[in-house]
């Protein structure tokens, strides 16, 4: 009976390791615009059959004059880096893959993603929804990113 209950314990453990911080994406592992400060940083994790984990961040910028700018160095920093660029997820969006094909971010300007946020077109949790809205009407060049594991 102990040997079958050490077996269960081990299944059990074995799965919660999947969506546990085992498949966390590392922010350290993307490549950032020179003068980006992360001020907010949130990992949100689904655990449903396909359980993942993402990284939510706000990216300020004071170097830059705007949070379009902040989004367009972005971009430029990823495909200097071997990232391959395409679009997000909606129109104000941005994304890359990583040139291995790990990790996948999303990202787009404060205001952008806040009107998105409001329309229901996406979901962000409220601490990065916030850090966004402070950064917007602070007027800080700000954006927000999803760091997500795999392409899709």
């Amino acid at each position: 009976m102990k040997r079958g209950l050490a077996i269960c314990v081990l299944v059990l453990a074995g799965c919660g390791a999947r969506s546990g911080p085992n498949n966390t994406p590392d922010p350290g592992a993307l490549p950032l615009a020179r003068g980006s400060t992360v001020v907010e940083r949130v990992t949100e994790c689904d655990h449903s059959a396909n359980a993942f984990c993402g990284v939510e961040l706000v990216v300020v910028n004071p170097q830059t004059q705007s949070s379009g700018a902040l989004v367009a160095k972005e971009r430029y920093r990823l495909r200097k880096s071997g990232w391959s660029i395409g679009q997000g997820d909606i129109p104000a969006e941005r994304s890359a893959a990583s040139p291995d094909g790990k990790l996948r971010v999303t990202y787009a300007t404060a205001s952008g993603d806040l009107l998105g946020i409001d329309l229901g077109w996406i979901t962000r949790s409220r601490p990065l929804a916030l850090a966004l809205a402070r950064a917007m009407f602070g007027r800080q060049p700000a954006m927000s990113i999803m760091l997500e594991t795999g392409p899709a």
